[in-house]
């Protein structure tokens, strides 16, 4: 303490004594040359006044530096006690964290050991845990967590962290699932709206390439030998690399491919094969169903084809790129459950169209989709059967169309021959229409054909619709003999069916007279012949000889006989109806004195109207012609017999009945005046034999001739009959009764009137007899 106070007193002592002498130590140096000698003399006197004071002070402070040292000493010894018990606790707390630190350190090394064991699996947790995370690193992470959970944490199992990693494990499992099937759902989802362009591409690969070796005339099969084309990763045919490549950028499969690989890992594939299945056969039955409107355009029954041919198209891929996830049977029972529904809806849909273009778009929608399925390997022979149907169909819109074609035709003609001014027109006539007449070749010019413009215009019809008819029988697969069949049935329908049902509502429409009705019967003549050349037309479009035993013969000659029948019918009909005209125009004076010696007005119209009627028929055949002169001559002479026995007639003068036997002898004189050759003798005049006898019979008033000779093969008046006498004579007799038509008789002879009574009751009696015997 005493040192520490010294040097205390001293440093404060000190800085100003310093400072103080240097400034002396300046001023000495800087006075004159003895001043430093006295400086030095003056410090040396003032440094022994202070060591004299220092002792003095020492002397005084001797005793307490003396304690201070004894003390000193005492704490010496204190401090080394003190340090050697310090010394000692401090050693055993060095021992205790030595052990402590070796401890640490072995730890450090067991932990060190077992870490590196986890080394390896550390970091594959890290990459379960990105994977999961990761679309595209479903495999590796699935990887790794089997090498966790087989190799790894079986090592350090007995540690927690592993427990929970082991735990977490089947979670990420899942995880993994879930993802990879919502990726499969987005898979599906795609190709459901992807299918109309994937099949629409398949389709017009097929089509292009169909077009390409029928353009080169090549007859090389589509397909390989198996059936199926070569099929791309992506499940496409063809050879377009555009197309192709443009389905691959609307379809990536790699999603199927995933989730089947994962599945199969987790040991789940089953579960996956049932479901994408079951998703697959929903789809189908959507992709199957038509829109409503489907019928009306062919673009309707396009995307319907697309969209089928599409999902197939994806199937067979899969089917194909993928190990067992689908089968060729169930493919197949997909196929077989999806065509019967295609046949179904087509039967149903076609059936509502009427437009033959549709219907055979539709046939070549039908094949072009039928080839593109066959090329991957599905049956369409059920497609090929329907199609037959739809040819049915489609020759029935064919025979409705052509109906109206023939109708038109027939509406335009002004049914009179074809006239031809110079030989262009003709040879332009004759290039449409198979004519040659030897004798009308040889007539100058202008001439007429006897045809008129309808045959011709129905010849080339008849050709076009074979043309439209053969155009459904391309691409059909059938064999050329099998072509010819259907072609020719197709035109049978179209003579027998179409043409002549236009033929017969033609003859019986109103507005066709007789005229017409004769052109009617020569073109049907004219086409009648012309039906070998129909047969040689189909034969030289199908190379199929006509005398091939299966051949179909045309049945042009039939429908056109019996349109030719029913015209010369109804010309019969209407010759008749013509009579009755004019019959309804007579207008007799039944109570006539005595006749005026000429025929009645209407009769000679009448005659005159059938004798230019039959100048028409000169280019009908003969027996038509005879047999039309017949058939109204035979009615003329039946209704004048009607009108004669007329029951509201009641009372005949016989100034009338030789009225009207001048008008029988009119008509006697047109039969016998052959208005129609070909007639032998007086038989157009037998038409007219039972009103001749009759009449003759009360003009000479031969009654006992008659009842002589009546039932005798020679008899005079063997076409009279009993009856017919009776009723005439009845109404004479009435007239005496009323108009004394029969007074002169009773005036002059009253005997005559006893004999009209006679006779009149042996007439009753011979009819009385007929009537028991009949």
């Amino acid at each position: 303490q005493f040192i520490q106070g010294q040097r205390a007193e001293q440093d404060r002592i000190l800085p100003p004594i310093l400072n103080i002498s240097n400034m002396c130590f300046r001023s000495v140096y800087d006075d004159q040359p003895n001043a430093h000698k006295r400086f030095m003399e003056k410090l040396d006197a003032r440094i022994r006044n202070h060591d004299r004071e220092i002792e003095k002070m020492c002397n005084f402070h001797h005793q307490g530096f003396v304690d201070a040292i004894t003390e000193l000493l005492k704490v010496r010894a204190d401090a080394e006690k003190l340090m050697v018990s310090r010394s000692q606790d401090y050693c055993g707390f060095l021992h205790q964290e030595v052990i402590r630190c070796r401890i640490q350190q072995r730890n450090m090394a067991t932990t060190v050991e077992k870490l590196q064991l986890c080394i390896p699996g550390k970091p594959r947790k890290v990459k379960v845990s990105e994977g999961s995370f990761c679309r595209f690193a479903y495999y590796a992470a699935l990887k790794t967590m089997e090498q966790l959970e087989n190799i790894y944490i079986p090592r350090v199992s007995q540690y927690r962290f592993c427990q929970i990693m082991a735990e977490t494990l089947p979670k990420l499992r899942e995880e993994i699932k879930e993802i990879s099937m919502s990726d499969l759902k987005d898979f599906l989802e795609s190709i459901r709206k992807h299918s109309d362009k994937i099949g629409e591409t398949a389709m017009r690969q097929v089509r292009d390439a169909v077009q390409k070796q029928a353009s080169l005339g090549c007859a090389k099969p589509l397909y390989s030998l198996n059936g199926r084309t070569t099929l791309q990763h992506n499940g496409l045919v063809g050879e377009d690399a555009a197309d192709e490549e443009e389905a691959q950028d609307l379809v990536d499969f790699s999603p199927v491919y995933r989730c089947l690989h994962i599945y199969t890992v987790l040991g789940d594939r089953e579960t996956f094969e049932n479901y994408y299945r079951k998703q697959r056969k929903k789809q189908a039955r959507l992709v199957l169903q038509p829109q409503s409107n489907m019928h009306e355009t062919v673009e309707g029954y396009r995307k319907y084809f697309n969209q089928i041919v599409g999902f197939f198209v994806v199937e067979d891929h899969i089917l194909h790129a993928t190990q067992g996830l689908v089968t060729r049977a169930f493919t197949d029972e997909l196929w077989n459950m999806a065509l019967s529904k295609i046949i179904a809806v087509l039967r149903t849909h076609s059936s509502y169209c009427n437009d033959p273009d549709l219907v055979l778009e539709l046939k070549n929608l039908i094949v072009i989709f039928a080839d593109t399925l066959q090329g991957y390997g599905f049956s369409v022979n059920r497609l090929f059967d329907l199609l037959f149907e739809i040819r049915d169909q489609y020759n029935e819109t064919l025979l409705k169309k052509w109906a109206l074609v023939f109708r038109e035709i027939f509406e335009e003609d002004n049914y009179s021959p074809i006239p031809v001014e110079t030989e262009e027109e003709y040879k332009s006539v004759i290039s449409r229409f198979p004519f040659h007449d030897a004798e009308i070749e040889k007539q100058p010019f202008p001439k007429k054909l006897p045809m008129s413009q309808s045959v011709p215009q129905i010849y080339i019809q008849v050709k076009e619709f074979i043309y439209a008819s053969l155009k459904f029988s391309e691409s059909l697969h059938r064999s050329s003999t099998e072509i010819d069949d259907m072609l020719r049935k197709s035109t049978n329908l179209l003579l027998t069916r179409t043409l002549s049902g236009c033929l017969q509502n033609l003859i019986k429409k109103p507005h066709i007279g007789l005229t017409e009705l004769v052109q009617i019967i020569i073109n049907t003549t004219h086409l009648e012949q012309a039906c070998k050349y129909l047969e040689d037309f189909i034969t030289n479009i199908t190379n199929v000889s006509p005398e091939t035993v299966h051949t179909t013969r045309l049945y042009g000659l039939s429908t056109f006989k019996d349109a030719r029948h029913a015209a010369e019918g109804e010309i019969y009909t209407k010759l008749n109806q013509k009579i009755d005209e004019f019959i309804q125009l007579a207008d007799y004076e039944w109570n006539i004195g005595e006749s005026d010696g000429r025929a009645s007005g209407y009769l000679m119209d009448l005659i005159n109207f059938l004798r230019s009627t039959f100048q028409v028929f000169t280019h009908l055949p003969g027996k038509v012609a005879q047999t039309a002169c017949m058939s109204a001559c035979k009615h003329l002479a039946t209704s004048l017999m009607q009108m004669l026995l007329d029951t509201e007639l009641k009372q005949i003068s016989m100034g009338a009945i030789q009225q009207f036997n001048l008008d029988v002898i009119q008509c006697e004189l047109f039969a016998s005046s052959e208005p129609v050759p070909g007639f032998q003798g007086d038989t157009l005049q037998l038409a007219f034999i039972d009103l001749r006898q009759l009449l003759d019979l009360f003009m000479v008033w031969d009654w006992s001739t008659y009842l002589a000779d009546y039932g005798q093969p020679t008899s005079k008046y063997l076409r009279v009959n009993p009856s017919t006498a009776l009723a005439l004579l009845e109404k004479m007799k009435d007239t005496s009764k009323k108009n004394n038509i029969f007074s002169q008789f009773r005036k002059n002879d009253r005997d005559k009137q006893k004999l009209i009574e006679t006779v009149v009751k042996q007439l009753r009696s011979l009819v009385n007899g007929m009537s028991q015997h009949s």
